[in-house]
């Protein structure tokens, strides 16, 4: 077995409202009432059954923002809401629990144990830490790059959370600090947000994938993965700069630097148990999911449907690459949440209060698109304030995108330019709900939502800056 315990594969159960005042919890209750009470007066044209949709869902996310309660517990009760007062049947209420990107939480956890057994993470860590050095800001930009490497073979950002988790935790450990330290909160925290931010720039994640095939579906445009990667590669650099630096001045180290315990630090990472069966046949499965993954194009098999079945295998008897005891320790609060999300979504589309949110947000929106200019902020920041609503990436894009895309033909507007843009702004994200890979990362309790809060809006300034600088005078260059 590696050196690092395979526990910390898994995200740990995060409580973060129970160290709060009675007061700060009972004014954060009272408040998302209130929303829902102001959703339900609101002068709108919709049915009961719609605006009572619009208002249970408006106090889960209020609830989420808040941390009223933990993120799964406050979803679960949302979703009974909506069942007991029969907003929509129980198969659309509960559809997130069936749906590939709940599913794909938990064979994604499993692979990430698997190679945690393996020692792998250990392996690169020793890897990095013996070119990059041994301060904290080299040992965080070596985070970083690898979390981008990883996107190319690993298309998946909660996938690349759960191998990556490890990594940090050893490097953490071997500072010396807690888990409410800078050098905890920053290293973690960059990490999780770079794993999701990174799936828009390269066609990788579920929502970048979802994005193309409905540009090409609908858009009626051809999308290469080389294009779409070159594209956005200057944002893709951006992000690993300015979020390094910005890290470094959000969460000054503690400590500067482990040079003087390098000895101890090799030793650390050179810590790894002989290979034996167990680690090839861990390497194979996990081989064999990144190849699945990358072939898809050939056999159909979704990302989801692979996590979790290469998961099941190293379950099999024979096998043994994972145990009973593997699967007890899988936290299955994000799994819930994931679920939880995902029926809401699907709750405010049966019930018509998605059209009347795209409406909103969109409606006014279609008169700006035609001079670039202006189009690029007007996409950027209204796709960002529809995807508190949406939470789910898959939902936003897969709820906004036919129109953009169906606009995009009626007007002779460019359809992969204005499906790229409106793609990327689902990248900026304020808190964990709105994203897979952070509510992860967020339930392993390495950071707080204040820490992601400010991480995020500075990240989603300079996104939309790099955006800026891509779609003016990049893309021009590239003659798109």
């Amino acid at each position: 077995m590696a050196a690092i315990d395979h526990s910390v594969a898994e995200p740990l159960i995060a409580a973060p409202a129970h160290g709060r005042k009675n007061s700060l919890r009972l004014a954060q209750a009272l408040f998302c009432l209130g929303v829902g009470a102001a959703v339900w007066l609101a002068p709108l044209q919709v049915g009961t059954n719609t605006r009572a949709a619009l208002v249970i869902s408006a106090m889960m996310i209020i609830a989420w923002m808040t941390e009223v309660m933990e993120y799964a517990s406050a979803g679960l009760v949302g979703l009974f809401l909506f069942w007991i007062f029969g907003i929509a049947k129980p198969e659309i209420i509960f559809a997130g629990f069936v749906n590939d990107a709940s599913w794909f939480y938990i064979g994604a956890v499993f692979l990430g144990a698997m190679a945690t057994k393996t020692g792998l993470p250990q392996r690169i860590a020793g890897f990095v830490v013996d070119r990059v050095g041994l301060t904290y800001s080299r040992l965080l930009l070596g985070i970083i790059v690898i979390a981008f490497l990883l996107t190319f073979i690993v298309p998946s950002g909660v996938a690349r959370v759960v191998i990556m988790a490890p990594i940090c935790i050893g490097i953490i450990n071997l500072f010396g600090v807690d888990k409410n330290s800078n050098i905890a909160r920053g290293m973690f925290l960059l990490m999780v947000y770079t794993c999701a931010i990174f799936d828009k720039m390269i066609i990788a994640g579920t929502g970048a994938i979802t994005a193309r095939n409905i540009i090409e579906r609908i858009g009626e445009v051809d999308v290469t993965y080389s294009f779409w990667l070159l594209a956005f590669f200057p944002c893709a650099l951006t992000t690993i700069f300015v979020g390094w630096r910005v890290t470094l001045w959000l969460f000054p180290p503690e400590i500067e630097s482990l040079e003087g315990r390098r000895a101890e630090v090799q030793a650390h990472f050179n810590n790894v148990s002989a290979w034996s069966p167990m680690h090839t046949k861990a390497c194979i499965l996990v081989m064999l999911a990144l190849t699945l993954w990358l072939t898809d194009w050939v056999h159909g098999v979704s990302a989801a449907k692979v996590a979790f079945g290469v998961g099941l295998i190293g379950l099999l008897p024979f096998v043994d690459v994972l145990t009973a005891d593997d699967f007890r320790k899988a936290n299955m609060l994000p799994y819930f949440f994931v679920a939880a999300a995902l029926g809401m979504s699907e709750v405010l589309r049966s019930t018509g209060g998605l059209t009347v949110l795209t409406d909103v947000f969109l409606g006014g929106m279609e008169p700006l698109l035609a001079n670039k200019v202006v189009a690029v902020p007007v996409l950027y920041w209204t796709a960002f304030v529809y995807h508190f609503f949406t939470a789910s990436e898959i939902s936003m894009l897969a709820t906004s995108l036919p129109i953009l895309m169906e606009f995009a033909k009626s007007h002779g507007i460019d359809a992969l330019w204005l499906g790229m843009v409106w793609t990327f702004a689902a990248g900026g994200k304020l808190f964990a709900y709105q994203s897979a890979p952070l509510i992860v990362g967020y339930a392993y309790g390495y950071f707080r939502h204040t820490d992601m809060l400010k991480l995020g809006a500075i990240l989603t300034v300079v996104e939309f800056v790099a955006l800026a600088f891509c779609t003016f005078i990049f893309w021009p260059v590239l003659g798109f």
